[in-house]
């Protein structure tokens, strides 16, 4: 296929902790690189400076308020964007296709429900700097499954990851999720087989690549 003649799309996948948005990224890629479309994934926090800071507020090493780790987070989108050898702009353009962990419904859902929601959804929704994504793909899992799947890492928690916390975020997800274009956002039912949800996920992609 001529990546120059291509047009890059831009999925993000979203979903409460544990839902399987690492697993499901990786299958997508290995299927789109084997219809020849090259892809490259990417994530929020990023590795840029922004996104480290944010990482440290959300381990717990810095303490941040709502407003501050929404305005960091939209600080860090506006990089990932911008960057001009690896950002998501630049990607596109060049005929990649990039799927993202996380982009901004993740800050509507979760810094909207802890602060004034129409704020952070403006910031987010009128930047120009922040493309909007042609595809959000969130993987719906219940709150007490996350937690079991969670329980089983090793790696340190993060501040979100208590059952009640994942409850009101599941909930504030589903609300944010409303109030977008049925068609470009699509909720998928993750407490099933892998191989299953992955299956659906391609149907869903395949349509979009087609559209």
């Amino acid at each position: 296929m001529n990546k120059e003649a291509m047009t890059g799309k831009l999925i993000v996948f979203e979903g409460i902790d544990g839902a399987g948005k690492t697993t499901q990224i990786r299958l997508l890629e290995g299927y789109l690189k084997e219809k020849g479309r090259p892809v490259v994934c990417t994530a929020e926090p990023t590795d840029l400076p922004s996104g480290k800071a944010l990482r440290r507020a959300l381990s717990g090493e810095e303490q941040k308020t709502p407003c501050e780790l929404a305005a960091l987070f939209t600080l860090d989108r506006i990089a990932h964007n911008i960057q001009p050898e690896v950002g998501i702009t630049a990607l596109l353009k060049n005929g990649n296709d990039v799927i993202c962990d996380r982009y901004f419904y993740s800050t509507l859902a979760y810094q909207g429900a802890e602060t004034d929601a129409e704020w952070v959804r403006s910031m987010n929704l009128n930047c120009p700097e922040i493309r909007h994504p042609d595809l959000c793909i969130f993987l719906d899992l219940l709150p007490e499954e996350s937690m079991k799947r969670i329980n089983r890492r090793t790696e340190t928690r993060e501040i979100y990851e208590t059952s009640e916390r994942l409850e009101r975020v599941r909930a504030q997800f589903h609300a944010v999720l409303q109030t977008f274009d049925p068609q470009s956002v699509r909720i998928v039912d993750a407490a099933r087989p892998i191989d299953e949800v992955q299956a659906e996920i391609r149907k869903i992609v395949d349509s979009l690549l087609q559209s």
